[in-house]
Formats: structure tokens, sequence, C-alpha cells
């Protein structure tokens, strides 16, 4: 069997599945399972444009001839599955949503390629960054600004359920707003596929969105916008990341990851004040870039 065939034969539902899962760094099926309900949820519509995205990402990814095991971790899928949902987001259900999540998804393959060509040439090699959701950023940004005039309307209900509500609330609405959802009960089921796929990741996930919230608190955000999840979703996946993800989990490892949700936080106030459209997961993105960088010669900790 050629590597083509090889990576072909990778392409199945299960693979689809743990590419819903990798937006949260989990190669587990059931965890992508319940964030594509997570997604049915919010709008069955919305999962279908996900599904689409995925399945293009992987397709796409496919041609270039990766190695059999990544198409079946489901790491060509996430990136196209964030594609599609930000389609919705910003299209709605209309038909170009549905050209936007299929070539958004096809376009993903080649980005994630160049990515990580990027970071293998020697001065960056040794950091050894992982691409993460860079590849998504960049073709929802690319299609967001090409499609100005087509946008709807996001709708949002102001709250008066106070800080302490909202702060609460924002628990679950964080966790959803990672994939672009809004909603407790959509996060709260994503949140049951993280702890499906490890306590600890689950931990993680609370402790960002937790961090993130007060923070973006302290640092003067609106509660309302704090507590439709805002403000700290970007932190959700920093805290996941730096604690058990790409360092080798310790003490240390919790506590930098707890640093990093702060930092996020306060990079995503920034980004929100200097940019006029979504600035999707760029702030975990740069946010968890640097202290990859940083954390290479502290000791305890080390790369897993």
């Amino acid at each position: 069997m050629t590597t083509a065939q090889s990576a072909w034969a990778g392409f199945t539902a299960r693979s689809l599945a743990r590419g819903l899962g990798q937006i949260f760094f989990q190669p587990r099926a059931w965890t992508g399972v319940a964030i594509l309900a997570a997604f049915v949820v919010a709008d069955w519509r919305m999962a279908l444009l996900v599904l689409v995205g995925t399945a293009a990402s992987t397709a796409a990814g496919c041609l270039l001839r990766p190695p059999r095991d990544t198409v079946e971790a489901g790491l060509l899928g996430f990136c196209g599955a964030l594609v599609g949902a930000a389609a919705f987001t910003a299209l709605g259900s209309q038909w170009l949503a549905w050209l936007v999540a299929a070539a958004g998804g096809v376009l993903c393959a080649p980005v994630t390629w160049v990515l990580a060509r990027l970071f293998a040439t020697p001065p960056l090699r040794r950091f050894a960054l992982p691409t993460t959701t860079a590849p998504f950023c960049l073709v929802a940004g690319l299609a967001y600004a090409l499609t100005t005039d087509r946008h709807v309307a996001a709708a949002s209900a102001p709250s008066d359920a106070g800080v302490v509500l909202d702060l609460a609330r924002s628990l679950l609405t964080n966790i959803a707003e990672v994939v672009l959802v809004g909603g407790g009960w959509s996060g709260l089921l994503i949140l049951i596929g993280l702890f499906l796929a490890s306590w600890r990741v689950g931990v993680a996930a609370l402790m960002g969105s937790a961090i993130g919230s007060v923070t973006a608190l302290v640092l003067g955000t609106d509660p309302s916008r704090i507590g439709e999840g805002l403000a700290g979703y970007s932190g959700v996946l920093t805290a996941i990341a730096l604690a058990v993800v790409f360092l080798r989990e310790s003490a240390a490892s919790w506590w930098y990851a707890a640093l990093g949700a702060v930092l996020t936080a306060g990079v995503t106030l920034l980004m929100n004040d200097l940019t006029g459209g979504p600035v999707y997961t760029w702030p975990y993105i740069l946010t968890t870039w640097v202290m990859l960088l940083i954390a290479a010669p502290i000791r305890g900790l080390d790369r897993s």
C-alpha cells in the first residue's frame, strides 16, 4: 500500500469525530461526538457546516500524503471544523457559508503544511512550536474579510444578571465559545466530552475558564460580555495546552498554565480593542507560542 493509499485508509467517520476532539487536543471519538452534540444544540445547520469543514480539511490533507496515524488521530480535521463554525457565525446558513466551509476547509491543509515547514526550519526547530489552530485563524480571517458585505448580525441579549451570576455563567460559556458557540448547555456538553477524555483535561478547561473570566473582570471588561464567554474562551485552550498537552504535566506546568490563562485574557482584551473583527483563537495561539519559547530553559517545564 502506498503512502497516499494509507492516508486515505485512515479517513473514516471515527477520524472525523476525533478531528472535532482535536479542537481541544483530544484524539477521542466520544469527545468529538460530545462537541458535535454541542453544535447541534446551538443550531443543527451549524453542526452540518462543521462536518463539511472537517471532511474537506481531512480530505485535502490526505492529498498531501501524511502518515496514516496522523489522519486517524483527527489532526487534519480540527481547523476545518472551526472554519465551518466561523462560516456559520459570520454568514448564517446562506449558500456562501457552505462554500466558505468547504473551500476554507480545503485551504486549511496547505496552510497547515506551510506553517509546519516554517516551524521545522533550523532557527525554529528546537522550539517544536505546534501549528495548533493558527491555520483556522488565517483562513477564517481571510474569509471574513472577503465576505464583509454578506455578514449576518450577531444576536446578543444584554444581561442584567449581576457580576456574580455572569462570572458563574461564563464557566461554561467560555468553553462553548472556543468553538464559536454561545450557551451554557453547549459548554456543558463539551466539558463532559473533555472529562471523558481525561479528568485532568476537564479540570484544566475549568481552571482556564475561571481565571480568564476573573482576569477579564479585573481588567474592566463588561460583565455581560464575560457572561457570554467572549472574554475568557481563549484561556480555556491555553490552560489545557500548557498544563497537560505541550508540557510534561507537573505542578510547575499547572502554575505555568494558570499564568498563561491570565496573560491570554489580557491579550484578548488588547486584540479586541485593536481589531474591528473577530480575533478567533489568536490570543491563545500567540500566548502559548511565547510561553513555550520561554519555557524551554526553565527547569521543571519540560516538553512532553
